[in-house]
């Protein structure tokens, strides 16, 4: 069964994985796990297998179906649709768009199958129950990280290009409340100029780099920072200074969010300075419990459901989870999680600082 599950071909259409015991009946739950684009490599890589796990683990004759939006709202409405039709007793969704999500939580709403909303908020219709990491939390830890960097700069005024988050999604607004926490009073000081900002569409990592490119090109290369607000905003960041030349620690990369592997590297390389560590495992474990509660008709976890989300007129009681922001010399908490080895994180640094050795 692990054998299957690693070898996923999650990006394609939709790939079903079963963990029925020999002899079980074919009227097992059908769990259908919505992922809603490939530019955030978490969501293929880590979290459809680490919720295939806790699934087999908490309800062994259930079956899991994943499939990936690819980027495209109405591409996901189809695929829930289709898991509707084929007969789908709960949706865990990952909203490629939540401004655009209303129809596939109307058609879930319609045929009565619940929905369990995961990381991102989907707006315009009910949904069962919402599993996130604290929003507000991982901006404040970006911010307080940033307005560290910052205040250890030489500088009397620090130009910084911020790479939004996705327009309109309800934690790229966290994230913005949290960072502006701590970079607000700087800007209002004059220690910081914002000299370019931009939201990015689907969190879309070579958007984030012609943005960053673009804000290179504009200042004549006079950005101090570059403030993201995930990974894949970062990466793309990264990928702009690469692409003009730049040297790893010339220029700040701050605000990741995530741990993805190529975010580690880059911290390991010098090139970024930080990302929020998310524990994934907890996460699917944390929805995987929640929906075992829902296909069983019993009450959610009482353990879990700390909160509540207004998506638009719809409360939706949620779990909200912890974070923790990782800088070069914490990237081991990651390692040691499991998340990822040292072998994947130590891909391309050479094998300097804690990679010594572990390539």
């Amino acid at each position: 069964m692990k054998s299957v599950v690693r070898n996923l071909l999650l990006a394609s259409a939709m790939a079903t994985v079963s963990a029925l015991p020999a002899g079980a009946t074919s009227e097992a739950p059908k769990v259908f796990f919505m992922l809603p684009n490939t530019t955030t490599i978490r969501f293929e890589q880590r979290d459809a297998p680490f919720f295939v796990e806790a699934m087999k683990e908490k309800m062994p004759n259930a079956t899991v179906t994943v499939a990936n939006g690819q980027g495209d709202p109405a591409r996901q409405q189809k695929e829930v649709e289709d898991a509707i039709v084929q007969g789908a007793d709960l949706i865990v969704l990952i909203s490629t768009d939540a401004n655009l999500a209303a129809g596939s939580l109307k058609a879930a709403a319609d045929a009565k199958v619940p929905v369990v909303l995961y990381e991102h908020d989907a707006k315009g219709g009910p949904a069962a129950a919402s599993v996130v990491f604290d929003a507000l939390a991982v901006g404040q830890a970006q911010g307080k990280r940033a307005a560290e960097l910052i205040t250890g700069l030489d500088k009397d005024v620090v130009n910084i290009a911020r790479v939004k988050g996705a327009q309109g999604e309800w934690g790229t607004g966290e994230y913005e409340k949290g960072q502006n926490e701590h970079l607000q009073p700087l800007i209002d000081a004059g220690k910081v100029k914002i000299v370019c900002e931009q939201y990015t569409p689907n969190w879309d990592q070579t958007i984030a780099q012609s943005f960053s490119e673009d804000c290179l090109t504009r200042t004549g290369g006079d950005v101090d920072m570059f403030l993201g607000m995930n990974d894949g905003t970062t990466g793309g960041a990264v990928a702009a200074l690469i692409s003009q030349g730049f040297k790893p620690g010339e220029k700040l990369v701050a605000g990741g969010q995530d741990a993805d592997v190529q975010a580690l590297q880059f911290i390991v390389q010098g090139w970024q300075d930080d990302t929020v560590f998310k524990d994934l495992r907890i996460q699917a474990r944390a929805a995987a419990d929640i929906s075992v509660a829902l296909l069983k008709g019993e009450p959610l976890p009482k353990d879990l459901m700390n909160t509540s989300f207004d998506n638009g007129g719809n409360v939706i009681p949620g779990a909200s989870l912890p974070v923790e922001i990782i800088t070069p010399s914490d990237v081991a908490k990651v390692v040691d999680a499991g998340v990822w080895s040292w072998k994947q994180v130590c891909e391309g640094s050479g094998g300097k600082g804690d990679c010594a050795g572990k390539e």
